[in-house]
């Protein structure tokens, strides 16, 4: 329990000013403890970019500015991050870029963003079953579902000429649904699934699991998990063990810190995560985040600026930071018809919006939105060349 009230103390405030006191408060929260403690950084520093942007602008309600506040979500502890948001909402924020593991994310809207009415957009939660969440409008999210995710990894499995594999998961919403979908998926194009097994998270040693996946053989093993916890230890095992040389990695374990840890021994394998490499991608790359020292490539970050874009245009087209207003306006501003909106235009977009025209943010992840408020997305297939993953090309 203290630790649960440690990590939903975990808040921090920054503010981006204009010359008065920020007026406008904004949640960010990521799990900046946890499974994917090491891409949160990133997507949080992406997001800020956003908000100070519109900020610096001048542009938004007439000059008003953002305070951010920060929340840790763990990424896999629903209490401490139901807690967490419940503190951030309680400091009066309008709206959260957030959160980012899917049960947690689930948790959040369910328990406290809905029934308070405050819009939460997630940059990265993908499970299939967010799609159906009664969330009254309020929930959004930058990234596809993985219903469409585990379809393209197992045809990315299939191009590769992969005949066999084993599967395991991290057992929670993000892992058993991915899952479930790549197996059909792969199985569908006649490749043999050898087993599939789930692993927990924060266990020191992952050899049982291992052996247990090894005893059912497989051309590769597919780790649908996180690169900071429980799919790091199979990988770990896999070697140790000579059980697996090959691994197919879903968007979770897709990260710098894997290659760090591994390096050639993962010159054999590859995944896929949400992104584009359409115009906008370049320009949030080159543009937005080189300038600013995030390295605009890494997971998430793409997602997570746009996300936070989302959130103030949707507040300048209502004329309004009223938790409603946003909600009401972000399909407008995220579908159009109007004028295409690029990372680094978010002034462009609020001085067309404050004259009452319609725009259309593309965004750096080519944003458009299901009927239900998740992006209809695209995505990378990853490789390992040069000491980091690398995108081959756009599925």
């Amino acid at each position: 329990m203290m630790k649960r009230l440690f990590i939903a103390s975990l808040i921090f405030v920054s503010t981006f000013t204009t010359g008065v006191y920020a007026e406008i408060k904004m949640g960010i929260i990521l799990g900046f403890t946890g499974p994917i403690e090491s891409l949160t950084p990133a997507m949080a520093a992406s997001a800020e970019l956003a908000f100070k942007e519109a900020s610096d602008s001048g542009s938004l309600l007439n000059g008003e500015t953002i305070t951010v506040i920060r929340a840790d979500s763990t990424c896999v502890d629903s209490a401490a991050a139901t807690a967490a948001a419940e503190g951030v909402i309680a400091q009066g924020v309008v709206a959260i870029m957030g959160a980012d593991c899917s049960g947690v994310t689930g948790a959040i809207a369910s328990n406290v963003a809905v029934p308070k009415g405050v819009v939460m957009i997630s940059p990265s939660a993908t499970s299939p079953g967010l799609t159906d969440l009664d969330d009254k409008g309020y929930f959004f999210r930058t990234a596809p579902s993985d219903a469409r995710g585990g379809q393209i990894l197992a045809d990315i499995t299939k191009d590769r000429k992969v005949k066999s594999v084993a599967i395991t998961y991290t057992n929670n919403d993000y892992g058993k649904g991915l899952a479930d979908v790549y197996k059909a998926a792969v199985e569908a194009h006649g490749i043999k699934v050898t087993t599939v097994i789930s692993h927990e998270d924060g266990k020191a040693d992952y050899s049982s699991e291992v052996a247990t996946l090894a005893s059912s053989g497989g051309d590769a093993l597919v780790v649908i998990g996180y690169l900071d916890q429980g799919g790091k230890g199979i990988i770990q095992a896999s070697l140790d063990l000579g059980a697996f040389d090959r691994f197919i990695l879903s968007d979770g374990m897709i990260g710098q810190a894997l290659v760090d840890t591994f390096g050639k021994d993962l010159r054999k394998s590859f995944g896929s995560m949400p992104g584009s490499t359409g115009k906008g991608a370049g320009i949030f790359e080159n543009n937005v985040a080189k300038p600013a020292g995030i390295d605009g490539t890494a997971p998430y970050t793409k997602e997570s600026y746009d996300a936070a874009a989302l959130i103030v245009l949707a507040i300048q087209a209502g004329g309004s930071a009223d938790r409603a207003s946003i909600a009401k306006n972000v399909m407008d501003v995220a579908n159009g018809p109007g004028t295409k909106i690029y990372p680094g235009e978010l002034k462009k977009g609020l001085d067309l919006l404050a004259k009452g025209k319609k725009i259309d943010y593309v965004g750096a992840t080519e944003v458009t939105f299901t009927e239900v408020g998740e992006a209809e997305g695209s995505f990378l297939e990853q490789e390992v060349k040069g000491g980091k993953f690398k995108a081959k090309k756009q599925r």
